[in-house]
């Protein structure tokens, strides 16, 4: 019966393996043959266990050897064919020597060589049965100890072979032993027991058959442990990169407070500048967190958790350790570590989602006392009774409508996402400018603003609005927190251009910024002020990326903040 071929591409099914063993099946002479490239392990095992039947047999052919040429041969009896007998041990002791290079061979070669154990096995069991047929006759006396001897070779060999071949051999041997039997007879010589020989011929099939039945039982076995171990192998792995990929940081700390493991989330949160380059197992966690090694022996003493997050490492992050024991036995302890940073910025984007849609309906409410306050302004500019300081102030008025007005379709624009509209700006003049309406609001006494670079002109691409609200928030910014106790504000828009890329700073000489809180300087609602928002500075860095520019705040030595707006490149078009 042909075998049905499998489909390309067809993943093998599980349940075909036994009809190696079974069924029409084991007529196949090697019935370890196929199932040496599924299981590459079990058949190098195979490979050892087949070395060490060659080495037996080898310790088989040297007793031999032992009994033929040495005086101990005498305490067996006479020999019937003493050349005979030396020829065989000789000849088997060299059979055996290159039977075990051979399995030698197979071992070393592993999965280099495929199969190789039925030739090995059909020419050892061969020799075996030549050499018990030979040896027998030619030692009547160390006939019964032979065919003993042969047993462990056929129970061997079936273990290798399928159940016909065993069978075949165990006929083999039972015909050798009844040939020998019948020689002997034929020769005169002292008859061995008829039962005896029966006896050795029902020991023969039954080894052959319980042997074969219990290899493939140990086959089935070692190939369902191997699939086992596969599997709780790729669970290991699985549970390994998925713990190792979690967000949340994982830590293993022993009885001793050394940390056994650490996924990569927890070695960001707890790994120092210093330990760039190297592993934290075995490190304690007094010195890796000192905060949280006292956490965790609090918890370990009364077992109550701390619900107050945390700064850990040398960012400072905020984290919420969790403690969870091991085993019940154990006194190692899992540590979770919750970046709660994560959960703020989710919670800032869901405050931001809600400030636009607020900002969308309030934009409304906001434009009609605006469109009031600007149609009453520039009713009043056509009255005769005005002199020349009351215009001033309605043009001041009108203007800071107009501004306002701004404001609020860039916060708008923000919330909206909108795209910038960039047009062709010269920030010479619109620092000019801005520092001429900014005096009008702000008097010289409260604030001095200046304008300081060697530029003449210097042309970008930028939404004019956006950038008016950028330099007003950076301005308002240096005027609140720029200036020391009892000190009038000096702020200066300085303009520079560096290999043709435009930048404007605002600087001034206050005490300057920690840099705990400048590296928080533009998250949203963010701030130092009980008054404050937190939002000027995160809508104008949001400005600023809109329009490809680039907002930072650089430390001054001695004093004062600079906050820089660096320019995209100036476009050919714009060169001057």
């Amino acid at each position: 019966m042909r075998r049905p071929r499998a489909k390309p591409g067809a993943r093998p099914r599980p349940a075909a393996a036994p009809c190696l063993y079974s069924g029409p099946c084991s007529l196949a002479p090697n019935p370890l043959a196929a199932s040496a490239a599924a299981h590459p392990d079990q058949t190098q095992a195979l490979r050892r266990e087949l070395y060490l039947f060659a080495l037996y047999r080898l310790l088989e052919s040297a007793l031999l050897a032992l009994i033929v040429f040495s005086p101990a041969g005498a305490l067996i009896g006479e020999m019937h064919l003493p050349q005979l007998a030396q020829t065989v041990s000789t000849t088997f002791v060299v059979l055996s020597l290159v039977l075990v290079a051979h399995a030698r061979h197979l071992m070393q070669a592993g999965g280099r060589l495929r199969g190789g154990f039925f030739p090995h096995v059909v020419v050892g069991l061969g020799v075996d049965l030549a050499v018990v047929f030979l040896a027998t006759h030619a030692m009547p006396g160390a006939g019964p100890g032979i065919a003993l001897m042969f047993v462990f070779n056929l129970a061997a060999g079936s273990l290798f072979l399928s159940l016909p071949w065993s069978l075949a051999f165990a006929g083999g041997a039972t015909a050798a032993i009844v040939a020998e039997h019948l020689w002997d007879r034929m020769e005169g010589l002292a008859e061995r027991p008829l039962a005896e020989v029966l006896m050795f011929a029902v020991a023969y099939f039954a080894v052959a058959a319980l042997m074969h039945h219990l290899g493939r039982q140990m086959r089935a076995a070692q190939r369902l442990a191997d699939q086992r171990g596969a599997e709780a192998a790729n669970l290991a792995e699985i549970n390994e990169l998925v713990i190792r990929r979690m967000r949340t940081g994982v830590v293993l700390v022993d009885g001793g407070g050394r940390i056994r493991m650490a996924n990569e989330a927890a070695q960001l949160l707890l790994r120092d500048d210093d330990e760039h380059d190297h592993g934290m197992h075995g490190r304690p966690v007094a010195q890796a967190a000192p905060e949280l090694a006292m956490r965790l022996a609090q918890w370990l003493q009364d077992g109550q958790q701390v619900d107050t997050p945390m700064a850990c490492g040398p960012d400072g992050a905020e984290v919420l350790p969790r403690f969870a024991r091991l085993l019940a036995t154990s006194d190692a302890t899992l540590v979770f570590l919750d970046d709660t940073s994560m959960l703020s910025r989710r919670a800032e984007s869901l405050t931001l989602a809600a400030m636009g849609r607020f900002s969308a309906s309030l934009a409304h409410e906001i434009r009609n006392p605006l469109a009031a306050i600007s149609y009453a302004t520039q009713l009043l500019e056509e009255s005769h009774d005005l002199n020349t300081s009351d215009r001033r102030l309605l043009q001041i008025i009108h203007q800071q409508c107009l501004r306002t007005n701004g404001i609020v379709e860039s916060v708008l624009g923000l919330a909206r996402r909108e795209r910038a509209k960039p047009e062709r700006i010269d920030l010479v003049t619109f620092a000019r400018h801005f520092i001429e309406d900014y005096r009008l609001i702000v008097p010289e006494d409260n604030a001095q603003l200046r304008q300081t670079g060697e530029c003449v002109q210097l042309p970008v691409m930028f939404d004019p609005r956006h950038l008016q609200q950028i330099v007003t928030a950076l301005v308002n910014n240096a005027v609140r927190y720029g200036h020391l106790p009892g000190e009038t504000p000096r702020i200066s828009l300085h303009l520079e251009e560096e290999d043709r890329v435009p930048r404007i700073s605002v600087l001034d000489r206050g005490p300057g910024i920690p840099d705990a809180v400048a590296a928080q300087l533009f998250r949203p609602f963010f701030t130092t002020s009980e008054h404050g928002t937190g939002l000027g500075l995160y809508i104008a860095h949001e400005l600023a990326r809109a329009n490809e520019a680039d907002l930072e705040y650089v430390a001054v030595p001695g004093g004062g903040a600079c906050f820089r707006l660096t320019l995209p490149p100036q476009h050919a078009l714009l060169q001057r």
